[in-house]
């Protein structure tokens, strides 16, 4: 369970639709490290949402890192969130430019010219009753003023257009608070890992002191002949194993850290110390329907896809709107003369209907090409709901496996240490050798990795229901309370 909850956040992170495919990276997750705990996702490409821009200097001293303090520095700098806000911003542009096409555009122009012009490069050489002409005239002067406008009065295409790119800002928008759930889904994921690793530091430590302490004990009754030497090599194995998981467990912690300042853009070589421990609350399993309708209702990505098939229906339009006619309106006004003192006022209205007979096909091409994207867009659609129906279910089914494995764990840690303090106590009154003691530390040993292990899970899953049902941002913060 541990290691697929972690590939579909992996793979959840990695394949967000909402980026050019070419900031997309394939996710791998890689699991049992030395210490037992879960590596950091590692990318074959650079991930926007585990990237960021650091910050540009380091605060003095230790920061003390809450999880809300997490959250709050990758909203601001996080890749994914600033790439898609800045798509956001791209996309108020477009609708910009489609929208010009569709208001007036007004000019004005000062001129002031002297020209001297060949009428014999313009073949006026001769004119009848006149005879010969002069093969140049000028030179000679002209002064105009002049404002003008132009005014597309009817262009369905362009409306149509306009349209569709409105509803690309409104997918924009969608789109960046679908990063945003997504970046606090990343930083979830990468702050709790860090607490999993600082207790596998801490229980490694722990276990190191205690094989520490069997080894003294069995160097002592092998030295007052009531141990044999076996049991001496036996806790020195032990002690060095426990030594190695230590120093893996220690190196694991300092990687999730890397990773965890890398997510939320801490300034490089920022020291920091995590401020919160594993939470834990029961945390009632919602009910599969009600949680899937709020999806539907809230779930960015969703409401992104279906304002795409909108979209992509208005393109379709624009391009049938190829065959339809244009009007157009233009004027001007101004005061032409010789000189500015000696000006005389013109102007001109025009309107102008345009009426397509043949395009060489270019229109039918255009509604062939805006109708298959009409399709890709349908069945994207459906994809998406399908995903948010598939993460609802995982989401419920990881709340409830993960809340049992934290109850059988933590039962399991009593039980194991109580067994291993009974053959301590056996081994110390001579009723058998330390054999037992090191099965019994190695049983303790398990069942805290189990229970770091499910905590961890338990508190992923609680954050990855709340990115299910579209509510990150708001939610993680509840549910990691346990309310």
């Amino acid at each position: 369970m541990k290691r697929s909850a972690v590939l579909r956040i992996a793979l959840s992170i990695a394949s967000v639709g909402i980026f050019p495919a070419a900031l997309c990276a394939q996710t791998s997750t890689s699991t049992a490290s030395s210490a037992g705990g879960t590596m950091p996702l590692s990318t074959s490409a650079q991930n926007p949402v585990l990237g960021s821009v650091p910050e540009a200097k380091p605060t003095p001293g230790v920061l003390r890192l809450t999880f809300r303090d997490a959250i709050e520095r990758a909203l601001r700098q996080n890749l994914a969130g600033l790439l898609s806000e800045y798509n956001t911003i791209e996309a108020r542009g477009e609708k910009w430019q489609k929208l010009s096409d569709l208001l007036p555009n007004v000019n004005g122009d000062l001129q002031e010219a002297r020209m001297k012009t060949s009428l014999e490069a313009e073949g006026l050489t001769s004119f009848p009753g006149i005879g010969r002409l002069s093969p140049t005239i000028g030179p000679f002067s002209f002064f105009d003023v002049r404002a003008s406008a132009t005014q597309r009065v009817f262009d369905w295409r362009a409306i149509q257009k306009y349209r569709s790119s409105a509803i690309g800002e409104k997918v924009a928008q969608f789109n960046l608070k679908d990063a945003r759930d997504l970046v606090v889904l990343a930083t979830g994921n990468a702050y709790l890992q860090a607490i999993a690793g600082v207790a596998r530091v801490e229980t490694a430590q722990a276990q190191v002191e205690t094989a520490h302490a069997l080894y003294d004990k069995a160097v002592a009754q092998q030295q007052a002949g009531v141990a044999p030497a076996i049991d001496t090599l036996r806790a020195q194995v032990e002690y060095q194993t426990r030594q190695q998981q230590l120093i893996a467990a220690a190196n694991d912690f300092a990687k999730q850290k890397i990773s965890l300042a890398r997510v939320i853009g801490l300034a490089t070589g920022q020291e920091f110390e995590l401020a919160d421990k594993a939470p834990y609350e029961a945390f009632p399993i919602p009910d599969l329907e009600t949680s899937l309708q709020r999806a539907y209702s809230l779930r960015s990505d969703y409401q992104a896809a279906q304002r795409r098939v909108a979209a992509a229906q208005l393109e379709r339009n624009a391009a049938t709107a190829g065959y339809f006619p244009t009007f157009d309106f233009a004027a001007n006004y101004g005061e032409i003369g010789k000189v500015p003192g000696d000006v005389l006022p013109t102007y001109m209205v025009a309107g102008t209907l345009n009426i397509p007979i043949f395009q060489g096909g270019k229109v039918h091409g255009d509604v062939l090409k805006a109708e298959a994207s009409l399709r890709q867009a349908q069945a994207q659609m459906a994809d998406v709901r399908g995903q948010v129906d598939q993460d609802i279910r995982n989401a419920l089914l990881d709340l409830k496996s993960s809340s049992d494995q934290v109850e059988v764990a933590q039962s399991s840690v009593n039980l194991a240490e109580q067994a291993l303090t009974q053959s301590q106590d056996r081994f110390s009154a001579g009723v058998t050798d330390n054999l037992e003691v090191i099965q019994a530390q190695e049983a303790v040993a398990t069942a805290h990795e189990n229970l770091i292990s499910s905590l961890y899970l338990h508190n992923l899953a609680k954050v990855s229901f709340a990115r299910a049902l579209g509510r990150a941002e708001e939610g993680v913060r509840e549910y990691l309370r346990g309310k």
